[in-house]
Parts: structure tokens; sequence; C-alpha cells
């Protein structure tokens, strides 16, 4: 079966997973709602120790609370049109940052990862040598009472930096179904989970 366009379009999205812009023109929430809403996507006994970044009211992304476990969670960018919340393992903080950093500094679409990668290559970005979670939540409305997000589509996101088809046994064939290995061979390989599966 072929994945669906809406499908595609989540996967697509991952690639700007945790990367929001660093100006948003809109004002921030209060920093306690915006630690609800970035939470979210994690697991229940991991939503506490997380460690949260958020919204400043100048617009710029700003530490919001400090972790106590291995997860950091990004605030929904108030400027965005839909709600998003991720959050990832620590071992991936210095590739995201320097996402977010490049972003800022008007770095578009793939040079982003152009320069990354070549970061990567040349020891001034490490990546972890174990798998890394990222979890997400798109779409949906967030109701700050209750902590909920109702209507979103979540997905998983596994990193295995350089991980091929070879060397996991799996696929790269994007599936709704299945797990798949998505830019394999690549800093950023990852396998993709969704909850349709």
């Amino acid at each position: 079966m072929r994945p669906s366009a809406s499908f595609l379009a989540l996967v697509g999205a991952t690639v700007l997973a945790a990367a929001p812009a660093l100006a948003a023109q809109r004002p921030a929430p209060p920093p306690a709602e915006q630690i609800a809403a970035a939470i979210t996507p994690l697991p229940a006994e991991m939503q506490a120790g997380a460690a949260v970044l958020g919204y400043a009211a100048n617009g710029k992304l700003v530490p919001l609370r400090a972790g106590t476990n291995d997860m950091i969670c990004l605030a929904p960018n108030p400027e965005a049109k839909s709600f998003h919340s991720a959050c990832y393992h620590k071992a991936m903080e210095p590739f995201m940052a320097r996402g977010r950093e490049l972003r800022a500094a008007g770095v578009k679409g793939g040079q982003v990862d152009t320069v990354r990668f070549a970061e990567v290559k040349s020891g001034k970005i490490r990546m972890p040598s174990s798998p890394s979670m990222l979890y997400q939540i798109f779409g949906g409305t967030f109701d700050a009472k209750t902590g909920i997000v109702t209507g979103g589509s979540r997905l998983y996101v596994t990193y295995i930096p350089f991980a091929t088809a070879a060397s996991t046994g799996m696929s790269t064939r994007p599936s709704e179904k299945d797990p798949w290995l998505m830019y394999p061979g690549t800093p950023k390989a990852h396998i993709m989970f969704s909850t349709g599966m």
C-alpha cells in the first residue's frame, strides 16, 4: 500500500522538528502553559523531568525549565499556524541546536543539513553512539487547563546515526504500517514509527 499524502507530509515535517523560528510575532503564552504544551508528546513518566525550551516575550527561544532526566522538549512556536511540540533525547542536542542556529541565521531547506553533515564529518558536531528517541505531536488543539492535545497526530522517531538497511535489516521504503529507515547512511538516519502501526 502506498503511503497517503498526509502521512508523507507528516514525515517531511520531521525534517524541521526541534527547529522552531527564533522570532515570533504573536505574544508567547505564559511559561507554565508553554511547558505544559511542550511535554505533551512524552510518555507520562518522563514529562515532569524533561527540560523545556520555549519563547520569551521578545520571541527568542530560551530555557523555560531545567531538566532532571535525559529529555528536552520544545514548546509550540506562537507564530506557527498549527500545533507542534517535540521532545528528543539530550544526546541529539548538538545536532538540533545547530539546526536552530543555522535557520535563525537565514540558512534554508536542505542547506541546513549540508552544513550540519559537514560539521559532523569534521568532528564539530558529535552524534550519539546509541539510539535516541524523538516524540512529536502535529496539529490538533491544546487545552491549557487540562494539558491535553486532542485531534493531533503522533509520530515517533529513533535516531541511529549512519544506520543503513544493511546494518539494521530495515526497509527504507516509506510505510504507514511498518517501521522504516529514513535518511539511511547519514548523521540523521532514523527509524520512523507512527501510531497507525
